[in-house]
């Protein structure tokens, strides 16, 4: 059977290319259709072979990897040239991509659950989500979101209980943290230990025991003045006092 071969209308047809895009790959020498046909009445026609449409995959596989017209030329040029390679990171690219799109989603849902239970979505709802959002993913790697996220479905109903009411059960604790130091309770106090050992199960339900989100954790506290609404500078002498309680009741946590 006769080669196929191609006009430049037809394989911008098929390829979703614009004739004048394959003309300026020809006119800077790129993509040089291989055959011209003879005719006695006209010039002719320049026809695209199978040769020409893997060389115009590879064209558009390093334009999608960044690389400039003139860098794609001067490398497909070149004696070591390994189309092979350009498949090979152009599949990474898109594995990376498809990755990415993946942890887009898990963040779009997790707005959605949040907006859903939201009696009304106002500017202020979108803003603080977005801050949120931003210092989540400033603080811990697109591997421990997912170990948190995968966490969160597996324990279906009940977690999704327990997180909505860990703001609260958070506010609760350091109430009580609060009434105690203003009572003089000491850190080796018993009533204090017994804080300490609250603020280690919430810490718990949260990372699961993992280290390396609990230093997460710490570091996200450690650093920023507001988080999720809450005035941390405001904490941090009741997070000290915690501290001295856990020490004195020999508590360890995640992160030792």
């Amino acid at each position: 059977m006769p080669e196929q071969r191609w006009k430049v209308g037809e394989l911008a047809a098929r390829t979703g290319l614009t004739i004048r895009t394959l003309h300026h790959y020809d006119a800077i020498g790129l993509l040089v259709p291989s055959v011209r046909t003879e005719s006695a009445h006209s010039s002719g026609h320049r026809l695209y072979t199978a040769a020409d449409v893997a060389r115009l995959h590879q064209i558009i596989c390093l334009k999608q990897l960044g690389f400039p017209l003139e860098q794609i030329k001067e490398y497909m040029s070149s004696a070591d040239y390994d189309p092979r390679e350009v498949v090979r990171l152009h599949l990474a690219k898109v594995r990376q991509q498809a990755i990415e799109l993946a942890e887009l989603g898990d963040r779009l849902q997790g707005l959605a659950e949040i907006l859903d239970r939201a009696d009304s979505v106002s500017p202020d709802t979108f803003l603080e989500t977005i801050e949120v959002m931003t210092m989540i993913e400033k603080y811990y790697t697109p591997e421990q979101l997912k170990q948190l996220e995968d966490r969160r479905k597996a324990g279906g109903p009940e977690m999704e209980e327990t997180i909505q009411k860990a703001p609260q059960m958070w506010a609760d604790l350091f109430a009580d943290v609060k009434s105690a130091m203003d009572a003089g309770v000491d850190p080796t106090d018993p009533k204090a230990q017994e804080l300490a050992k609250r603020w280690l199960a919430l810490v718990m339900g949260f990372t699961g025991g993992d280290p390396g989100i609990f230093n997460s954790l710490r570091n996200m506290y450690q650093s920023e003045d507001n988080v999720a609404g809450m005035d941390v500078k405001a904490m941090k002498p009741m997070n000290d006092y915690l501290e001295k309680a856990r020490i004195a009741a020999g508590i360890k946590h995640p992160g030792q």
